[in-house]
């Protein structure tokens, strides 16, 4: 025999659900954004690359210093609104670059591994996912979380 869930097991399985829901938004505008990072960040690493550098590192390097400060903007006034409260701060800056530098060095690593058995664009590409995933959470679970009350 069955027996009904209590209101509270209940209440705490529709809150669940909600916070899981938030995050795959939170996801879903992280990675909207990270789309105009990504072709920024593609462009001018392709640039750097044809008419600045040779190497795939420094080139990488230059197109991610550029499009990291456009995601720190982006997502404090979209993604992360709420925990930001829309504000550009430097302290918030700094957090942000720092945890960032995560996702450089994985896309980086990627990036000149897989440039070893395939062609850079999908070397880059394949980075760019990899960047995706650690930027996502760090700037989720480190620059952005909410104050403790």
């Amino acid at each position: 025999m069955q027996h009904s869930p209590s209101p509270e097991s209940l209440l705490q399985r529709i809150v669940a659900t909600l916070r899981r829901q938030a995050i795959m938004l939170k996801a879903m505008s992280f990675a909207s954004i990270g789309v105009v990072n990504s072709l920024v960040d593609l462009g001018l690493f392709l640039l750097a690359l044809k008419y600045l550098t040779g190497s795939l590192v420094v080139a990488n390097v230059l197109a991610w210093t550029v499009a990291v400060t456009g995601s720190y903007v982006m997502n404090s006034f979209i993604t992360f609104a709420a925990e930001s409260g829309r504000r550009l701060t430097v302290k918030a800056y700094l957090a942000f670059v720092v945890s960032q530098v995560f996702g450089l060095i994985a896309a980086t690593t990627t990036l000149v591994l897989c440039a070893l058995v395939m062609p850079v664009l999908y070397a880059k590409l394949f980075a760019i996912g990899v960047s995706f995933l650690v930027n996502f959470s760090m700037s989720h679970f480190v620059v952005f979380r909410k104050p403790r009350a």
